[in-house]
């Protein structure tokens, strides 16, 4: 039986109450006494941690620099150096900006704005279900709250593989999002966009080729999920484009929300056509705010013969 098993996501076990989950405990505590310091604290000390991330995770900074590389070949050596150590800078302000989502709402008051909603209001105006094509920002959750602040979203996660880990943040998003839906729960992904939810889907990761086609990203070919499609043929949902970005002075950050419009004649017969379109939308939007991607993935890991290793 697997641990999902045991330990559904939200419930609380007696388990937890054991020695080896003291860590985390003392951990969390931890992070709400962060989450308590004023903004002025907060983001002074994520900048002295993302430098210290970047300089200690040599592995993710090797990643982030190739990346970029790729993806940005404008950019000079040194530029991409500096990018890359803010993409550490903008993770640890989006992990602060999590827990303020999370334990101090408040803090969010007039600094949100919103463009396109009718988009997604006229959508499920018309009884449709709404896929949110996101990214994987380093906002986190502070993008699904500022969300929330204009309609109801819903949200596909991954499930932590510490038990105790997956119960606090199942529980802290619970405040945030309608439903979190399991990747791997397809029938109640299709389900809850049937009823005319709108759901943030991000297709941006290289989950191999079993679940993708190779498509250009940022002109280089990666491996692109290709499920959103076959949602979008069993649901007929409208799929709209999400992005989300911290801009303004960091001492007084502001945080906007883009809808594009529905995608049209989407998904069509040519399926590496549609990775490339979405590929595109994505690429259009990390344009905007590039520091604020998770970049430290491996986005390019998938290499079929023929194709040149990138790390």
């Amino acid at each position: 039986m697997s641990q999902k098993q045991h330990y559904p996501s939200g419930k609380f076990q007696w388990s937890f109450l054991l020695p080896r989950y003291w860590g985390i405990w003392i951990g969390i505590v931890l992070l709400m006494i962060l989450a308590m310091l004023p903004w002025a604290l907060q983001q002074r000390l994520a900048h002295v941690l993302g430098r210290v991330a970047f300089k200690q995770l040599k592995s993710r900074r090797k990643t982030t620099l190739r990346n970029l590389e790729l993806c940005f070949p404008e950019w000079s050596r040194q530029e991409r150096e500096d990018k890359a150590c803010q993409v550490f800078i903008d993770q640890m302000l989006g992990i602060f900006e999590t827990l303020n989502a999370w334990y101090s709402p408040k803090w969010f008051a007039g600094r949100v704005t919103i463009e396109g909603l009718e988009h997604l209001q006229a959508a499920q105006a018309r009884g449709q279900g709404v896929l949110l094509l996101g990214t994987h920002s380093t906002l986190l959750d502070a993008g699904g709250y500022a969300c929330a602040q204009f309609f109801e979203p819903d949200v596909v996660y991954r499930p932590q593989n510490n038990p105790l880990l997956d119960m606090l943040i199942y529980r802290c998003r619970a405040t945030i999002y309608q439903h979190q839906i399991d990747h791997d729960d397809m029938r109640g992904l299709i389900g809850h966009l049937k009823n005319g939810r709108a759901i943030w889907y991000s297709p941006d990761q290289d989950f191999g080729l079993k679940q993708g086609v190779m498509a250009p990203f940022f002109g280089v070919p990666a491996a692109t999920v290709t499920a959103h499609r076959r949602l979008m043929k069993m649901t007929h949902a409208a799929a709209i484009p999400l992005y989300f970005y911290r801009y303004g002075d960091i001492a007084n950050p502001q945080y906007h929300i883009i809808l594009q419009p529905p995608l049209q004649n989407f998904p069509s017969a040519d399926e590496i056509a549609d990775a490339t379109l979405t590929n595109q939308i994505i690429e259009a939007n990390l344009r905007i705010a590039p520091t604020q991607y998770m970049w430290f993935h491996r986005r390019f890991k998938t290499r079929p013969q023929g194709y040149d290793k990138i790390y």
